[in-house]
């Protein structure tokens, strides 16, 4: 279907497994509730997921829309190597299962929080520190060996033929909604009742094919920007569906431009379409009432109750694969993600030699805050008289606040949401927010392979206490300022439209302020 090519039609044979997952892990149900109540029983007070992108998304969209069971540890998913997240999320290393969850088991992410928690674990005299930790992976990774040889409390291995992104109906969804008291058996079952529905020969009848030919055909016609609708106990839900949607369409030029959580402003414009999900017959109709009127096309899938999470997963899985279809993208690579991940590494090379980041000199300087351009944003200012980040916003174009800070540090989100609904409102041009790295493994794909149409600012801050990595000539700030600089040379070199601010300390309110200077030109 996506390709003529027998080398990428091999390819993608082998990341297919999600079409029969929501049967095939019926084998597996009984060992994993084992598992989970030994988890239960085992003393533990907290379970943190150590993981990134389609490894650790589904679990964070379970915990925040069915949520952990009474009588379970307390569950979080820990995808952020900022300094100020990795001391907050093992703060009770010695009574903590640490779940790592790599397909690979080889990013650098996971590597670094793993040999941190591993070092809590032992400084706490725990007896056995390797009953302190699971893995779920593929067959013969790096994270299998490190399992077997550090005698893990458990290793899962998940099929090879399931991707990352496609991949939240298997043990890497399974496996941890089990260790918060969620039913499996329903979640399952929900997803097979949804994929004898996705069999289905009528388009107009299928709920995955008519979904997926939404998406395709608004984005051939230009309307390429998608409006996630959701009520309250489904927020968390955008944050998957964002990074499958954009990983899998956002390449050789083309792709969906997800716009979810804040939806204000989001709806009007000719490049837009709204998505609504009502879960029990209910949906926000000021959004749909506003999309009706502004003539933008729309869609509302009904959900009985979040038990149906499975099915959802399901259905937005065969939606996203036929849209690949119809764009004429092959829904399954990510060509564009590892060059942000090679320029990580040379930085951290170059700083293992040298002791610091080779971070390019400023272009501009806003209250201590170094600023810095790409060529095409600079460029796309004109005679560079004057630095106005809404001066590089055109109709059709969408604007990314990539901020490399806490990720659940509510004043930073507040403001940053703020910052995003302002240029929104300002603009009329649709706005998404990231939290890096967790969007490099996400919407970062489509950054530097979709069409030319976003400006990016990324944002970091100097933390006020930074970690030292165990084994490492670099702490947790040093890396993620390399992976900061690192997308950022990534736009550069893929022509888009960049900015990058790095502020001297971390204040809501700076933050705030030199935003609203670049927004308004310096």
């Amino acid at each position: 279907m996506w390709s003529s090519d027998a080398d990428i039609q091999r390819k993608i044979s082998n990341r297919l497994g999600w079409l029969d997952a929501a049967e095939t892990m019926r084998a597996y149900v009984p060992r994993v509730r084992a598992f989970a109540e030994s988890v239960k029983q085992g003393g533990f007070t907290d379970v943190v997921l150590l993981g990134m992108g389609g490894s650790s998304l589904a679990s964070e969209v379970m915990r925040g829309v069915i949520g952990v069971a009474r009588g379970f540890p307390r569950f979080q998913v820990l995808d952020s190597v900022d300094p100020d997240a990795v001391r907050d999320a093992m703060e009770r290393s010695a009574t903590t299962l640490f779940i790592l969850a790599s397909k690979s088991g080889s990013t650098i992410e996971l590597a670094s929080l793993a040999a941190e928690a591993e070092r809590r674990v032992r400084a706490a005299a725990v007896i056995e520190p390797g009953s302190h930790f699971v893995a779920i992976t593929d067959d013969n990774t790096v994270l299998q060996r490190q399992a077997s040889s550090q005698r893990f409390r458990d290793l899962f291995i998940n099929p090879s033929d399931i991707g990352g992104r496609f991949s939240a109906l298997s043990l890497f969804g399974l496996v941890p909604a089990a260790v918060m008291g969620i039913d499996i058996d329903a979640l399952l079952a929900s997803a097979r009742l949804m994929a004898d529905q996705c069999r289905g020969d009528n388009p107009r009848h299928n709920p995955g094919l008519a979904l997926g030919a939404v998406m395709g055909a608004a984005a051939l016609a230009g309307r390429d920007k998608l409006t996630l609708v959701v009520p309250p106990p489904l927020e968390r839900f955008g944050l998957w569906a964002e990074q499958l949607v954009a990983e899998s369409t956002g390449k050789h030029g083309k792709g969906i431009v997800p716009l979810v959580g804040s939806t204000h402003d989001a709806v009007g414009g000719r490049d837009r379409i709204v998505v609504a999900i009502a879960l029990d017959g209910t949906n926000d109709s000021t959004v749909t009432e506003r999309a009706k009127s502004a003539q933008t096309p729309q869609v509302t899938l009904r959900m009985p109750d979040v038990a149906a999470l499975g099915a959802e997963f399901f259905r937005w899985e065969v939606a996203t694969a036929a849209a690949g279809w119809l764009l004429g993208i092959n829904p399954f690579d990510e060509p564009n993600v590892q060059q942000a991940k090679d320029a990580t590494r040379a930085l951290l090379t170059t700083y293992g030699a040298q002791r610091r980041l080779p971070v390019p000199e400023p272009s501009a300087a806003v209250e201590g805050a170094r600023i810095g351009l790409t060529t095409s944003a600079e460029a796309g200012l004109g005679d560079g008289t004057s630095l106005a980040l809404l001066d590089l916003l055109r109709p059709g174009d969408y604007f990314a606040l990539l901020a490399y800070l806490p990720p659940d540090d509510e004043r930073f989100l507040q403001t940053l949401e703020g910052i995003r609904n302002s240029v929104a409102e300002r603009t009329g041009c649709a706005a998404t927010l990231g939290f890096g790295p967790r969007y490099l493994h996400s919407t970062g794909q489509l950054h530097k392979g979709g069409p030319n149409t976003g400006v990016y600012l990324i944002v970091t801050a100097e933390p006020p206490e930074d970690l030292q990595i165990p084994g490492e000539p670099y702490s947790f700030g040093v890396l993620e300022m390399a992976q900061a600089v690192g997308d950022f040379q990534s736009l550069e070199r893929a022509g888009r439209r960049g900015i990058h601010a790095h502020l001297p300390h971390r204040n809501p309110s700076l933050l705030q302020r030199v935003v609203e200077q670049l927004l308004k030109g310096i």
